[in-house]
Formats: structure tokens, C-alpha cells, sequence
């Protein structure tokens, strides 16, 4: 939950909005010089990966037997939630941090690197979001259907980005849509929440988890409009799938690393550490209870206070679960993985195209990736969890299952984020980068952003030789009776009226055996010759895709990308009457599709 913004219904300015640049907002700041390490002033926001910080602190001043005790430094914890005051406490020097995700940071990355002392330094990442939420309402099935709609968020808010994001995967720019700006994020008549529900003409609005369930009733469910929640309301995007929109990290200033890298390396394995022991914790929690992380829930409610966390079980349990630590393993990718598409320098443009394009800064000034060693002894000696391997993030027979589960069900479009196709041509059995480079592409980047959803590949077949084979093998065996004329013809099967153009019910009457026994033609055997024919061409585009992405030096999850033989049961064009409508039948359809958390392997980090 990103409720550090819900702070914005008590008055407190967070970030600037659209069109006002960062430098208007802090106003001029004297250049001043951070002391040499005694008590650290250290900021925190209302965010999951900062109840880590908590505990690897002992609280908000460092306790002699914490994690940051033990490396001998001395924090004090102090409230960051006003990001502008932060920056302001940053140049002035009464703190060499700053803490927030990565497109706040590019929000201000004009004004902090208008000196060289505090050009910033993004020092480690903590966590990715998973609890914000773009809800919208029946009619936006999927992300193409953005274009046109009428879009809510707060202005200067987390959602800014995240909408930029959806967009761009779906093709599309803020031109595309008419926003609404909302002046808070929660809690209040002037959130995109609330708004959503007065004004029916709002297709989406930004939200984060707890209005999400206020308006929906959950990821996988649709509003009611029974206690409170809208009809029809559905999540169409969360980062709860595209996991890799919002960073939160914390930057240090240049002069303060350049003279003291060791203890800024020192800061770094305690946290880490801190996320091992709050993993850990968690875990125990959940299978058997633990008190230690009782006590560090009933710790971030005295921080943060019962009126932002009213209760431990659900308010600051639920913190922590919108958040996924990345831990060591998360780092070392971020900073280090080669052609990573959601690492540091994919990160560092977004931000910085955002900053530029929403007018909060006019020039472009980046930020020196973490310098720490990740292979010191510091961390490898001190850490438990440095060489984690990640298994297959999803286990495929589960997935397999929940995709037929979804299709038979008639739940799969409710699922589906977002869709898009190529065609082939009769008997083609090669799918090469040469033709098809530009999709392959775009799959790559939607897995890695989306790492916990599923790319179901779904090949599709033209029905017209199963047409022409039913209508053979019917009236030779007398079950099938037409009238009319040439062109014109109505049928009958068994005395009741069949339509070439009802796939359903005619591949149901075959499935069933009502058109056996005909000579020389058989329209089941040759149904079932499309299905696997269409698995067979799903899994040639599924190795195809993840050719190209290794040619390309892009890691790509394979349990992620699940191949699906659909045959002629969806045709595009249920009759064909010429050899173009049937090469649209003829295609492979990509599905990003939201998936039940179940069908995921455990694992303790998200890298």
C-alpha cells in the first residue's frame, strides 16, 4: 500500500505536480556539507521495505545490538514522507540521504545534481511494488482499450509512472487519453477513489490496495456495487503482475560515498541482512506464528501510528505484503545483470523521459549506479542469501491447468491484460526473428516487466476444411438437411437449425461423434488435426521467442511462456468466404494474463 501518500489528507506536500518544475517547488537551497559520521539522519516513507529499516535500526535510533549497532554506525529514523523537504535536507546537508522510488528521484534529479557534491548516488534498491492498481470499469477489457478513455490519478503521485508504463506497453501516450488529475491520493472526496464512484464517465482511476478492495473486491473479482464497491469494477493492471514499475531505493550524496564508502557499505549489508531475518520472520509467521514479527508489526505501528496502520493482522501485515524485497540476489541483477530491462539504466531512462516529459525538470541529469562491492566478504561472508538462484518463477502443469480452467470457464478475457497477434501462412513451420523480430521484441520487454504474469501463446486455425468436411460428411450420413439455394443455404441437424457461423455448437456436434462414419471424410479427425497442429505451432513460436531473446542476451523465465493449442474453436472469421478472411484465422495470439498466485514457486527474493 502506498499509504505513505495517504498522508496527503493531513496537508502534507509530497510532490509537485504536473508542469511544476522541482526547483519552483524547494525554492533556493544553500549548499551545505554533511558532518563526518556520527548520528546519521536517515529519512523513511510508509512503505513495506522500510519496516526492514526498522529492524535492522532496533527503531528509529540505533540500538547497540541491532544489525547497525553491530557495524558500529549510529542512525536516527526520521520522517521523509514531505520528498521535498527531504531534497531540502539533503542539499543543505542535514542529510546525505534520500529515499523514495526511482521516478520520484527522477522528479528531482534536476535540482540535486545542480551541484557535483550532491549528485546523487543510487545507492541500493529495497523493494518492487505489488500494491497499486489501475481499476477501471466493464468496458475497459484490456490495455489497447486505454485509448480514449478517461483516466483519474493523483498529480505528482506513484501512478504517474505506472500509467506511463501501461501506455507504452500498450502502444500508446498520454495523448491518448483524456486525465483527470486528483489532488490526493486516499482518504478523501479529492482521490481517485472517490471520484471514480461519483463520476460515472471516469473509465480508470490509480489507487492503491485498500481502495482497489474497496471498489473491486479483489484482483481477481469484479465489483458488485453491493458495500460499496462499484459494478463491474475490475483491476486492469497491477503491479502485483507488472512488477517492475515501481523501485524504491535510497540515493546518497557523492561527497558523502567518496569519503565514506565503507560506511555506506556497512548501511547496505545491514539492511540486507535485515531483509533475510524479515523474510524469515514472515515466513514463520505465516505457517506457525512468530512473535518477533509480531513485535516488529507492533513496531511499525508505533512508527507510523494507529491512525495510518489501525491494525497489526491486516493494516501492517498487509504493508509488507504490497511489497516484494529483492534482497542481495535483486541488487547484484539491478545494477550488475547484463541487458536487464528492468535494471538501473532501463530504470534511470524512465525516470528521467517521465521528469522531462511531465515538465518537472528541463534538463536531463542521471545518477551514478551503486559502486558497493557485492562480492566483498562484508556481504558474502555476512549474508545468507547472496548466491539464491532463481528456480522457474511458475510451475508450468499448474499454469496449463488454470489457463483451460480460465478458457472453459468463460473467464479468460476477464483475465487477459493485454493481447496482440501475428499470422502465418499455410503450412508455415518456421517463425524467425526476420519476420517476426518486432514481436519477439515486445514479448521480451512484457516478461520482464510483467514477471508475475503469464504470456500464454495461443495458436489458432483456420476452421474452413472442418466446414467442408461437416457438410459432406452430414449429408452423406443424412443427420444434416439444408435448404435454400447456392450461397444461401440454411441447415438442420437432426431437424434444429445449425449455423456454420456457431462454432460452438458445431464443434460441439463433432466433438460428439454426429458426423462418424461418413466415408473418405471425417471432420473430427481433422478438428483434431488442427488443435495439435496449432500446439505444435505454439510451442515453434514459444522456442522461437526465447531464441531470439537469447541471441539478444535478454534472460527470459521459460515456465512463464506457456504454449496453447486453441484449433478452430475461435476463429476471427467463423465462416470464410475467400482465402484473405481465412489467412486471419490462420494466427498466434499472445495473452498476458493474470494468473492465481498459487501456480507461483515460493521464492524469498524477487530478482
Amino acid at each position: 500500500m502506498r499509504l505513505f501518500f495517504s498522508l496527503l489528507c493531513l496537508g502534507l506536500s509530497v510532490l509537485p505536480a504536473f508542469g511544476e518544475r522541482f526547483e519552483e517547488l524547494v525554492g533556493k537551497i544553500p549548499l551545505g556539507k554533511v558532518s563526518d559520521p556520527g548520528t546519521i539522519q536517515v529519512p523513511f516513507i510508509v512503505w513495506g521495505g522500510d519496516v526492514a529499516t526498522f529492524h535492522a535500526n532496533g527503531g528509529l535510533k540505533t540500538r547497540p545490538d541491532s544489525l547497525m549497532g553491530k557495524q558500529g554506525l549510529n542512525l536516527k529514523l526520521v520522517p521523509g514522507d514531505d520528498f521535498p523537504q527531504q531534497v531540502k535536507d539533503y542539499i543543505s546537508g542535514k542529510s546525505p540521504f534520500l529515499r523514495g522510488t526511482f521516478r520520484m528521484m527522477g522528479m528531482a534529479s534536476e535540482v540535486i545534481s545542480q551541484h557535483p557534491e550532491t549528485k546523487g548516488v543510487v545507492l541500493f534498491q529495497m523493494t518492487w511494488s505489488a500494491g497499486d492498481h489501475a481499476v477501471s470499469r466493464e468496458k475497459i477489457k484490456t490495455l489497447k482499450d486505454l485509448k480514449g478513455a478517461k483516466v483519474v490519478l493523483q498529480k505528482g503521485g506513484p501512478h504517474e509512472g505506472l500509467l506511463a508504463d501501461l501506455l507504452s506497453d500498450a502502444g500508446l501516450g498520454w495523448n491518448d487519453v483524456n486525465v483527470v488529475w486528483a489532488k490526493d491520493l486516499t482518504g478523501t472526496e479529492a482521490s481517485p477513489a472517490a471520484m471514480f464512484r461519483k463520476d460515472p464517465s471516469i473509465d480508470v482511476c490509480f489507487v492503491i490496495s485498500p481502495d482497489m478492495l474497496g471498489l473491486t473486491s479483489g484482483l481477481q473479482s469484479s465489483g458488485s456495487g453491493l458495500e460499496g464497491t462499484v459494478k463491474g469494477a475490475r483491476v486492469l493492471a497491477s503491479t502485483a503482475e507488472r512488477s517492475r514499475s515501481i523501485a524504491d531505493v535510497y540515493v546518497v550524496r557523492k561527497d558523502f560515498y567518496d569519503a565514506h564508502p565503507e560506511w555506506c557499505a556497512k548501511f547496505t549489508a545491514a539492511y540486507l541482512k535485515a531483509c533475510e531475518e524479515v523474510v524469515d520472520m514472515k515466513k514463520q509467521y505465516e505457517t506457525r506464528g512468530s512473535r518477533s514479527f509480531e513485535g516488529l508489526l507492533q513496531m511499525a505501528q508505533t512508527v507510523y501510528g494507529k491512525e495510518v496502520l489501525p491494525t497489526l493482522e491486516e493494516d501492517a501485515y498487509g504493508l509488507i505484503l504490497d511489497c516484494s524485497f529483492v534482497g542481495h540476489p535483486g541488487n547484484v541483477k539491478f545494477f550488475k545483470g547484463q541487458n536487464n530491462l528492468s535494471g538501473f539504466e532501463a530504470f534511470q531512462k524512465s525516470a528521467l523521459d517521465l521528469a522531462a516529459s511531465r515538465g518537472y525538470a528541463k534538463v536531463r541529469s542521471g545518477f551514478i549506479p551503486s559502486p558497493v562491492n557485492w562480492q566483498a566478504p562484508l556481504f558474502t561472508s555476512y549474508l545468507e542469501k547472496t548466491d539464491a538462484t532463481r528456480d522457474d518463477r511458475f510451475r508450468a502443469e499448474a499454469v496449463v491447468d488454470e489457463i483451460e480452467a480460465l478458457n472453459s470457464g468463460g473467464q479468460l478475457d476477464d483475465s487477459t491484460i493485454y493481447a496482440f497477434s501475428i499470422n502465418f501462412q499455410p503450412n508455415q513451420q518456421e517463425f524467425s526473428a526476420i519476420q517476426y523480430g518486432t514481436e519477439f521484441q515486445k514479448l521480451s520487454e512484457l516478461s520482464a516487466k510483467y514477471a508475475n504474469a503469464v504470456i500464454a501463446v495461443r495458436g489458432h486455425s483456420d476452421p474452413t476444411k472442418v466446414l467442408l468436411e461437416t457438410v459432406r460428411a452430414g449429408m452423406e450420413k443424412g443427420v444434416l438437411k439444408r435448404s435454400g439455394s447456392r450461397g444461401n443455404y440454411t441447415y438442420y441437424l437432426n431437424g434444429k437449425v445449425l449455423s456454420l457461423q456457431d462454432t460452438e455448437a458445431l464443434t460441439q456436434a463433432i466433438a460428439q461423434g454426429q458426423f462418424d462414419g461418413a466415408q473418405n471424410v471425417n471432420p473430427r479427425e481433422t478438428m483434431q488435426a488442427a488443435l495439435n497442429l496449432s500446439r505444435q505451432r505454439a510451442e515453434a513460436v514459444k522456442n522461437a521467442v526465447l531464441g531470439y531473446a537469447k541471441q539478444q542476451g535478454l534472460a527470459m523465465d521459460q515456465s512463464q511462456i506457456q504454449p496453447v493449442g486453441v484449433g478452430v474453436t475461435e476463429p476471427l472469421i467463423a465462416k470464410p468466404t475467400n482465402m484473405q478472411e481465412a489467412g486471419q484465422n490462420m494466427r498466434v495470439e499472445f495473452r498476458l494474463i493474470r494468473v492465481n498466485p498459487e501456480v507461483m514457486n515460493e521464492s524469498d527474493f524477487d530478482f
